[in-house]
């Protein structure tokens, strides 16, 4: 008996210490969309880039990670998660040390669209392994909860490391850093992470399938990460929408006449994991405005240092870290899936509602403490529910194409978000300056104009998780 338990004791042990080599996998990724946005000033000095070229450190990053998501989480279906995991990783690492190395424009450029593939691949399959690690309702609640603290609150921490590394050192540190975390978390992986039942494993890949929704991602992602930069209604960018619309089209005739088509049709019927995909948009998009929008108005209106800007979500992480990691799994527990994703969403929305009062001689503890704890609150509550209201209703077999759609509607909400919330601070910034308005003045009112929408959509959120997410309690639906 006493041997049983011990062997049951290592067992467990071992799931943990797995999850934990998967939220640093995740961490990698997720800190890395938004780390690079404190230092591209100095990349572009350091560089030279113009500012139209500067934007393709980001965009070449986003076109590859927004495109081989979908295609990542179904390979690891097919070919086993914790393959997948590791060409991801060896990927990511690889690429983070030429991203450091770079010392030209091109260089940097390649190297970022290698990252984002490398990030696609372990984001759609990591949240694959995390729900085949834990299946007791209790231990799979703990699990998602710091899994999605990893996810949500990557964001504001890359903030955090990004203001400090380039602040200290330099903005080659924020790719360098990578290296020897991605080493670990690869050598971990190879001793923790459960090999594949071989047996549950499907052999054929829809190319056809494959190439088109890549193809339409990459196309929708370009138009609308250039959106503001080519104008909405220019030519190259209704031409890229409507090209990607086609292949969409295509892609979804190839999957309802073939026998085993990358995404099975009958995904879209499963009303929580719709329902969830199109929160997961409109949280993602209203994540961009706080983290971006809340930056630009600490650097530009209140004029703060890299540094001060990351230091000035700490408090927010150490909210949603608390709430993720424990608090969140038992608040799923009690009141089921569909009541702390709906108020968390309230909180966020509430949060970004009250930066619309944000003043052009703003103070820290007044104007922005009290929106980055609520929101600190919101995020922690809300993530969790969102990722096991997607994944909830499907099979094990099909987990890694359920990540890859969620991390995909992540992905795809925050480009639009950002690309939505940035037309608006454009626009009402530059009516503003009209008006006589000082400059700081019009950035101001277009950073407020950003934050009402980006309320909105989380309130928007909120309203269809209230409306049609239908899971029973969460102790009984897995």
């Amino acid at each position: 008996m006493t041997q049983f338990k011990s062997s049951n004791e290592n067992i467990d042990n071992k799931k943990w210490l797995a999850l934990l080599v998967l939220c640093m996998g995740t961490l990698m990724i997720v800190l890395d969309s938004t780390i690079v946005n404190v230092a591209l000033p100095s990349i572009r000095t350091d560089l030279g880039f113009s500012q139209t070229s500067l934007a393709w450190v980001v965009n070449a990053y986003l076109l590859t990670f927004g495109g081989f998501l979908l295609l990542g989480g179904r390979l690891g279906d097919i070919y086993g998660p914790k393959k997948l995991f590791l060409i991801g990783i060896i990927f990511f690492t690889i690429a983070s040390f030429i991203c450091g190395m770079a010392n030209s424009q091109l260089f940097l450029i390649i190297a970022r669209s290698i990252q984002g593939f490398g990030g696609a691949i372990v984001s759609a399959v990591s949240l694959s392994l995390t729900m085949s690690l834990f299946k007791e309702p209790e231990e799979r609640a703990k699990a998602m909860g710091l899994f999605g603290f990893v996810a949500a609150g990557g964001g504001s921490i890359g903030v955090l490391l990004g203001g400090i590394l380039t602040g200290v050192l330099n903005w080659h540190w924020i790719f360098l850093v990578n290296v020897p975390i991605g080493i670990l978390v690869t050598i971990l992986s190879i001793i923790l992470l459960p090999q594949s039942d071989k047996s549950k494993i499907h052999t054929h890949l829809d190319i056809f399938g494959a190439i088109t929704i890549t193809s339409a991602n990459i196309l929708a992602v370009y138009a609308i990460v250039n959106g503001n930069q080519d104008g909405w209604l220019s030519l190259t960018t209704i031409s890229l929408l409507i090209f990607a619309i086609l292949l969409m089209c295509i892609f979804f005739l190839i999957e309802h006449k073939i026998t085993s088509p990358l995404v099975p049709l009958r995904l879209f019927a499963l009303r929580n994991l719709v329902s969830a995909n199109f929160i997961g948009i409109l949280w993602a998009a209203s994540l961009f405005a706080w983290f971006f929008i809340s930056a630009l108005y600490l650097q530009l209106v209140l004029g703060y240092k890299p540094l001060q800007v990351g230091l000035s979500f700490l408090p927010a992480n150490i909210i949603m870290g608390a709430f993720s990691i424990g608090i969140s799994a038992k608040l799923v527990l009690k009141y089921g899936i569909k009541a702390p994703l709906v108020v968390g969403l309230l909180l966020a929305s509430l949060g970004l509602l009250l930066y619309t009062r944000s003043p052009v001689n703003g103070n820290y503890i007044v104007d922005v403490l009290p929106s980055m704890i609520i929101l600190g609150f919101g995020g922690g509550i809300a993530f969790n529910p969102i990722l096991l209201a997607a994944m909830n209703d499907v099979s094990q077999n099909e987990s890694g194409l359920a990540s890859g759609i969620v991390n995909t509607s992540f992905m795809m909400g925050g480009a639009i978000g950002l690309a939505v919330l940035a037309s608006i601070a454009s626009l009402i910034t530059t009516s503003s300056l009209q008006h006589h308005v000082t400059s700081v003045i019009a950035i101001n009112n277009g950073y407020h104009a950003a934050f009402l929408f980006g309320s909105l959509f989380a309130l928007i959120g909120a309203m269809i998780g209230f409306f049609f997410i239908n899971i029973p309690k969460f102790s009984k639906s897995i």
